[in-house]
């Protein structure tokens, strides 16, 4: 059954809960520890623009709910794909102290490039385990594939996941093999037939918080696998957007740009950057291919809006139970939205060519593996340049809101610079807990934005604060509103770009020639930096 069928969506939910003047989270009665839950939902390859809250189209008023009760940022910073932006949430730090250079990309003896987790950082799961949180998650891992490096080796005490980076949605086959890729608890386990993933993860996940008898707070990870491909939904849910989407991605990403705009996320001076020369026109299409298309993001946005309904199923008993009010909600995307076309091209291609039905009357059903492709992810990244696996900000910026516990701002909007690597010591703050300073692991790079968050700072980090992410060769480096891009690999210096995000967010004009002091000072700090984060250029090889 669909959950549409059986909830109503939390619009009339309104967070609680302030910070005192101190910037300290208050004793509650919800935990006798006087410590509140935290929960951590992450939606995998989420577009900027998708989102209701952000001036999109597609039906989210969950979500839209969470943001108004809460505050919503314009301007947070993640890694361009799923695994560093992963280990940097989980760590605070960079992805290559965190040991995620590569994603799933092992270079044997080489920091920086372990494929897990590394021992050069505490995991947010485990501090908050050690300090007497119940630790619960659910969904893609994504940071390491043997049993030492899993969920339950960082800290984890309840969960069910999936090791890898994908699955069918309805039976959790991967995509390289048959059979199912789960573990509960850290052990092998199989998929119930027929059941759809964010259904079973909601169902999982608040199992694991009623099995909660103790009164000690908990740390819930729901590490959702939608909307990431392939693009499959419930049979009830198909049809959802039928027809929404026949205007075409030209228009549709205008439109976008516009309501974006309308809806106060995009500054004044925001313009479209131009839209790249690979994409064929829509009106150059033929009537077969544009309703290919169509289909493609119509399954899209009704994965996004199944997604919501789960994430107010969870906010619904979180409420039945008396607990949301004690509870600190982090809303997130892990990276820009995904322009690969896997059946067609790639790695995969050869084994779901093989296993899977693209036909137009079979899309986004479990026998196929439909991927939306890089013209409608430039629709989900409107306003910006590129999408996943790209440093522009298009493949950067993602979807951030945050309510609940200890926010004090209600329905308002954030421009400040965050970045993923901020989550964990802001919740480290909240619990009350230290992060290890005895040398025996690296010091955080993110800082935590309670203060921000508690109404008492309207920032989150100083004007000189020097971000640098960094994989598979693409490269951004932003300190204040400047940024040094590399959108290839190779790293030949002469091939790094300047922008000046505050003039143009859309990234339209390289400005290194223009500005050769602002150039050389941002190639020092690369020098710099990459050597202290262990960023590998061909040169170290």
């Amino acid at each position: 059954m669909s959950v549409r069928a059986h909830f109503v969506p939390l619009v009339s939910w309104v967070a609680v809960g302030l910070f005192a003047c101190s910037g300290e989270a208050p004793v509650s009665e919800a935990t006798p520890e006087g410590r509140p839950n935290i929960l951590l939902i992450v939606a995998d390859d989420l577009g900027y623009a998708d989102l209701g809250a952000y001036g999109g189209d597609i039906r989210t008023p969950n979500i839209d709910a969470i943001a108004g009760s809460g505050i919503l940022f314009t301007q947070f910073h993640t890694a361009p794909s799923c695994a560093p932006t992963r280990a940097m949430l989980l760590s605070g730090n960079n992805n290559h102290v965190a040991g995620m250079g590569r994603q799933s990309q092992y270079l044997e003896g080489v920091d920086g490039y372990e494929a897990h987790l590394s021992e050069r950082v505490a995991p947010l799961p485990r501090l908050l385990r050690d300090a007497g949180y119940h630790t619960l998650t659910v969904g893609k891992w994504h940071l390491g594939m043997a049993p030492e490096h899993g969920p339950r080796a960082a800290g984890f005490t309840r969960g069910f996941n999936t090791r890898g980076g994908a699955a069918n949605h309805f039976n959790a086959v991967g995509i390289r093999k048959t059979g199912s890729s789960y573990e509960l608890d850290g052990e092998p386990a199989e998929w119930p037939e027929g059941r759809y993933s964010t259904d079973l993860y909601t169902e999982r996940l608040l199992g694991f918080i009623d099995d909660i008898d103790d009164g000690r707070p908990f740390f819930a990870f729901a590490a959702y696998t939608s909307p990431h491909w392939p693009l499959q939904v419930p049979d009830d849910e198909l049809d959802r957007y039928a027809g929404q989407y026949d205007q075409g991605y030209d228009t549709l990403r205008v439109e976008r740009f516009n309501s974006l705009k309308a809806a106060g996320i995009l500054a004044d001076n925001h313009e479209l950057p131009p839209r790249p020369e690979s994409i064929p026109p829509w009106e150059n299409l033929t009537a077969e291919e544009k309703r290919r298309e169509a289909r493609k993001m119509e399954l899209y946005a009704a994965m996004v809006e199944n997604l919501d309904d789960h994430v107010g199923r969870i906010v619904a008993h979180l409420e039945e139970k008396g607990i949301l009010e004690n509870t600190l909600i982090f809303f997130m995307g892990d990276n820009g939205p995904d322009g690969s076309n896997h059946y067609e091209e790639g790695q995969f291609s050869e084994f779901i060519q093989a296993n899977y039905d693209n036909t137009y009357e079979n899309m986004g059903k479990s026998t196929s593996f439909v991927s939306y492709g890089f013209p409608w992810a430039e629709v989900s990244s409107a306003p910006f340049n590129r999408y996943k696996k790209y440093a522009t900000q298009g493949g950067v910026l993602a979807p951030m809101i945050v309510s609940g516990h200890g926010v004090v701002s209600r329905g308002t909007k954030s421009a400040a610079f965050t970045t993923v690597m901020d989550v964990a010591p802001s919740i480290l703050e909240l619990a009350g807990v230290s992060y290890p300073d005895d040398g025996s692991v690296v010091p955080m790079l993110g800082e935590s934005i309670l203060a921000l968050l508690g109404g008492t700072a309207e920032r989150a980090h100083a004007d000189d604060y020097l971000t640098v992410v960094s994989h598979s060769g693409r490269t951004f480096l932003r300190q204040g509103h400047w940024k040094l891009l590399h959108l290839e690999s190779g790293f030949r210096e002469e091939d790094f770009a300047l922008y000046d995000l505050e003039a143009d967010p859309g990234e339209t004009t390289d400005l290194r020639d223009d500005r050769p002091e602002k150039m050389q000072h941002m190639l020092e700090l690369w020098r710099t930096h990459r050597k202290k984060l262990g960023i590998l250029i061909p040169a170290d090889l």
